[in-house]
């Protein structure tokens, strides 16, 4: 996960407990569902679920008598330009693409970016209802300016999509983003199947997650690889900690607020400390990167001390073929746009989302105020060298030729990757 700025509501205590996506991501995670619609109940396309988009955008032309049918501007207000690229380079276009292909007119839909600030992101909605949107899709700066909009939409009438960040104020908004229990299952996994091809003899793991100082989502995703790999879905772990496999937690730590600069210098203070330290866990790229540079600079080769991440970075794609990384998650925005795209489109219509859209639930921490929210979460994957040209290249997420540029051709044809 690239850095996120979500202001703290209980400190390290804040917990966020996501349903998952289906029988194909089960956990313990409880999902509810909404009243299945159909076709032929308002315009529905049959059988919609978070498996009906792909790459090509076709499925949203299915949407064309929704949107007709609908009344109302579509305000989307993305967070920043700085925390991510993403929201320049992939979000911002696909969003369009996703209303464009679904039959929306250019008047129909307004993209706005609040450029990190929550006094912008606040106006820029309250622009929006003036225009007459009757829903805003916005992904949330942090907690306060997420309530602030959401007050002004309820009184308002206006309905709300969450986008990628949860909202827990109010009862009329939804939730699109990607499963990030999921997003931790996959990160431990990762770490596990590593440690076994590495040969990586009696694990001693640190690991070092992401703002949960600040950011929900990093607490989730801790959750799930604390669940793989210690059967506790909880965060932070005790050092000392063992499990059935042989491993043993050297210690847990958060890089507060996402800052990579201060993760390394945490793993830096960590292996010094602990020069046992065999295998590692990092929430995302950006800490993975921060902790490959310090092994390097230590004289650790190649295949040696695990790390994993998260994001499927042009720099972590270059760490996995290089042997530094075990693997990265991958989350298609493309998909995350049109899963966006398509709730607010069938909420503009005053219609009930089907329960194969609408697959999950996201909850508020225990003792912190807000209310559950439907939600619509999408599959991450793995990305490994293995599955790499099939996935990020594929999608064009990362160039090939910078790729190949950074790593050499025969790193590159190994995977399957040509340039």
């Amino acid at each position: 996960m690239q850095k996120k700025r979500f202001n703290a509501v209980s400190g390290l205590s804040l917990a966020i407990t996501l349903g998952l996506v289906g029988a194909a991501c089960s956990s313990s995670s409880k999902s509810t569902t909404s009243p299945t619609t159909t076709a032929s109940v308002g315009g529905i396309p049959a059988g919609l679920s978070i498996s009906s988009f792909d790459s090509s955008f076709s499925y949203m032309s299915k949407f064309k008598g929704l949107v007709t049918s609908g009344k109302g501007l579509v305000g989307v207000i993305l967070p920043d330009t700085t925390s991510s690229t993403r929201y320049v380079n992939f979000d911002a276009p696909y969003l369009t693409k996703a209303f464009q292909t679904a039959g929306y007119s250019a008047s129909d839909f307004k993209i706005d970016n609040a450029q990190g600030v929550d006094a912008t992101e606040l106006a820029d909605a309250q622009a929006d209802i003036s225009l007459g949107a009757s829903v805003l899709v916005f992904d949330p700066l942090d907690s306060t300016v997420g309530s602030q909009v959401e007050q002004l939409a309820s009184s308002h009438g206006v309905k709300l999509v969450s986008y990628d960040r949860a909202t827990f104020a109010g009862t009329n908004t939804y939730y699109a983003s990607f499963d990030n229990v999921k997003v931790g299952q996959l990160i431990g996994q990762g770490l596990e199947d590593c440690v076994t091809a590495w040969n990586v003899a009696n694990p001693q793991v640190f690991e070092l997650s992401g703002g949960e100082d600040t950011d929900p989502n990093a607490i989730s995703f801790a959750q799930g690889y604390n669940s793989v790999i210690w059967g506790q879905a909880k965060t932070p772990l005790t050092a000392g900690l063992k499990n059935a496999k042989g491993y043993t937690l050297v210690g847990e730590q958060i890089a507060p607020n996402w800052v990579n600069a201060t993760g390394g210098t945490i793993f830096q203070q960590q292996f010094t400390a602990h020069p046992n330290i065999n295998a590692t866990v990092e929430a995302n790229d950006g800490l993975a990167n921060a902790v490959i540079n310090d092994l390097k600079n230590k004289g650790v080769g190649a295949k040696k001390i695990p790390t994993t991440g998260q994001d499927a970075t042009l720099q972590g794609m270059e760490w996995v073929l290089q042997g530094y990384q075990c693997g990265s998650v991958y989350k298609a925005v493309y998909l995350e746009a049109q899963d966006a795209v398509a709730l607010a489109t069938i909420i503009r219509a005053n219609q009930t989302p089907p329960s194969g859209l609408v697959n999950s639930t996201t909850s508020p921490p225990p003792n912190v105020a807000g209310n559950p929210q439907p939600a619509s979460l999408l599959t991450p994957v793995w990305v490994t060298s293995a599955n790499m040209n099939s996935t990020v290249i594929k999608d064009q997420f990362i160039s090939a030729a910078s790729l190949c540029q950074a790593v050499g051709t025969a790193a590159c044809s190994a995977a399957g990757i040509t340039p």
